[in-house]
């Protein structure tokens, strides 16, 4: 399939760059499957367009502050953004500014005279490195004593701020999940209100959790679909997720791209849980149409285009059709019209 399918024109100024003044009150545009005519209302309206007792799925991994600022020997400046452990918890793969600067065998220091040694250098970029770090510290803890947010390249600002440290973070993130480079964007609009009104009304919220990466961010780049190669992604599914997951009884709704690339993940494998119920498994599963899907509804932000990202909600639009393609871009042609805000800190879709 061609990859220039998935492809439209954003105005700039149509990227958030920051948050809505209060997470629930962005805009929400509700897609109804056989219904060519969007709705338009609040994200804290969610509650009230949801078939009853639909199961929400959410993604509550904590985004870890990945972004660290050192120095190389020379006086040069470092910036180093964690993505994934490497074989030991000292070790882990990097994305480093500027590499080629930054050779194998090279040094930079961090805070608190920490000492940082490129061991590797790998695709796309990735480079080993070797903390050398005080005896108080692992990698993580680290990072959140010293690291910056990771906002993602689109969000044109140098450094992330303290709201940004809140807000680029779900209500809902568990901190004993952190592992993060990006957040699960869909998510970001949730607060305690809308979650007690879901409850209130039936509704069941239901984690579950994937170490959203980098590659998230990757434009595909080839002119086939088929040829992209698709990053791999950590994630864990508790056993009562699980065991929600396997009854179709109840309306089921992925909050998020990667809630819902964890659930087609575990289904697709027809994948057995472990002894507890729970299941552990890696996705490197790329969506495009025409896909069918094993979840009914789906809420998702805007995506960037040409990305795998936006494959996915083509799809999810009308399953196991490529009626998706065109439909889609309808609908993103009317938000930009009417001036919704894209991307990570943008509004939100909610397709039924």
């Amino acid at each position: 399939m061609d990859s220039s399918l998935f492809d439209y024109e954003l105005p700039p100024e149509r990227i958030a760059q920051c948050p809505a003044d209060k997470r629930d009150e962005s805009r929400l545009i509700v897609v109804r499957r056989g219904c060519a005519k969007p709705e338009h209302a609040l994200f804290k309206d969610l509650p009230e367009f949801l078939p009853a007792r639909t199961r929400l799925f959410r993604n509550d991994v904590s985004v870890l502050k990945a972004r660290l600022r050192g120095q190389r020997l020379s006086g040069g400046a470092v910036e180093c953004l964690l993505l994934n452990p490497g074989e030991d918890s000292h070790k882990w793969w990097c994305m480093l500014r500027p590499g080629k600067k930054l050779k194998i065998g090279s040094h930079f220091i961090l805070a608190e005279g920490a000492r940082a040694t490129v061991l590797d250098k790998a695709d796309e970029g990735r480079a080993l490195v070797q903390f050398d770090l005080p005896a108080r510290y692992d990698v993580q803890s680290f990072a959140s004593a010293h690291g910056e947010i990771p906002l993602p390249p689109y969000i044109q600002r140098e450094h992330s701020t303290r709201e940004d440290e809140t807000r680029y973070q779900t209500t809902f993130a568990d901190p004993s999940h952190l592992g993060a480079v990006a957040a699960p964007t869909a998510g970001l609009h949730f607060t305690p209100e809308v979650d007690a009104e879901l409850l209130r009304r039936g509704h069941e919220l239901l984690p579950l959790t994937l170490n959203v990466g980098i590659g998230t961010f990757k434009p595909i780049q080839t002119d086939s679909l088929e040829e992209h190669k698709m990053h791999s992604e950590r994630y864990f599914i508790p056993s009562a997720t699980v065991a929600a997951l396997a009854d179709a009884s109840r309306p089921r709704l992925a909050v998020g791209t990667t809630s819902l690339r964890s659930i087609e993940d575990f289904s697709r494998k027809g994948a057995r849980p472990g002894p507890d119920g729970a299941y552990v498994g890696d996705a490197q599963l790329f969506i495009y149409p025409p896909s069918t899907f094993h979840v009914e509804h789906m809420l998702t932000n805007f995506h960037l285009p040409r990305s795998t990202l936006l494959c996915l909600v083509s799809a999810f639009l009308t399953p196991g059709s490529t009626d998706g393609i065109k439909w889609m871009l309808e609908i993103y042609k009317e938000a930009i019209d009417l001036k919704y805000r894209f991307f990570s800190y943008g509004d939100a879709m909610l397709i039924l």
